[in-house]
């Protein structure tokens, strides 16, 4: 049964984000609704020696109001790719993964992107590979479908014959998932178990980008972020 996962594009997402994915036959990311300013399609958290810190990638906020994520374009006015990548360089430089993967984020920073979206796709492309995660991925602008936010999930699941919608918790606040199961559709939310695994620097800090879990865990993060699941 084709198994459809729908979210918007996230800068170096946390490991929910890779479980819901592994779960998908289709991935799609949702590009085409509004930009949220303060959410995380242009932004995660590493972990250092002195605790999380923020990664944010400046975008160009002036007009940005109303525009679609895919419209949105990056700042590169302000040297960010450099210091994010300084970040990781010197936070995961003793972690035991960190020379098998490093040379594959100098390979997307180096680029100079234009817009957020490509640059969120390029990383989660990358890190599905490294992790052995190959699906099938579509960005929704492609997809020209119209409607209000269920009837447009709905729409989406439909044109890839999708049994299943396998969406994230917090859409239980807005899914009409009595439209799903009208169209045959099966909502399945994620009710995800966050992993303790190995990180450097003392106490575990959860909900952290999946750097964090790949530059420590290497080759077995793909069954840490599963879980207990097969």
């Amino acid at each position: 049964m084709t198994c459809v996962v729908i979210l918007q594009p996230s800068y170096l997402p946390w490991l929910g984000y890779f479980e819901q994915i592994y779960r998908s036959d289709v991935f799609v990311f949702y590009d085409d609704v509004q930009f949220d300013k303060h959410g995380w399609r242009n932004r995660n958290r590493i972990k250092t020696a002195t605790g999380w810190l923020w990664m944010t990638v400046p975008v160009l906020t002036e007009g940005y109001f109303g525009k679609n994520v895919h419209e949105i374009q990056i700042d590169n006015n302000l040297p960010w790719a450099r210091k994010h990548l300084k970040a990781i360089e010197t936070n995961y430089r003793k972690a035991p993964y960190y020379q098998d993967y490093i040379d594959s984020f100098r390979d997307i920073y180096s680029k100079r992107w234009q817009y957020i979206a490509e640059l969120d796709i390029e990383f989660v492309k990358l890190i599905c590979g490294l992790l052995g995660i190959n699906r099938k991925f579509v960005r929704s602008k492609d997809l020209k479908v119209k409607g209000e936010r269920s009837e447009r999930l709905l729409e989406i699941c439909r044109l890839f014959d999708a049994r299943i919608y396998y969406s994230g918790e917090s859409a239980k606040d807005y899914l009409n998932a009595k439209l799903f199961a009208d169209a045959g559709i099966e909502v399945k939310y994620q009710h995800y178990d966050h992993p303790v695994y190995s990180q450097l620097y003392g106490e575990f800090i959860p909900f952290l980008s999946i750097v964090d879990l790949l530059f420590n865990c290497g080759s077995e993060s793909l069954g840490i972020l599963r879980g207990n699941e097969n």
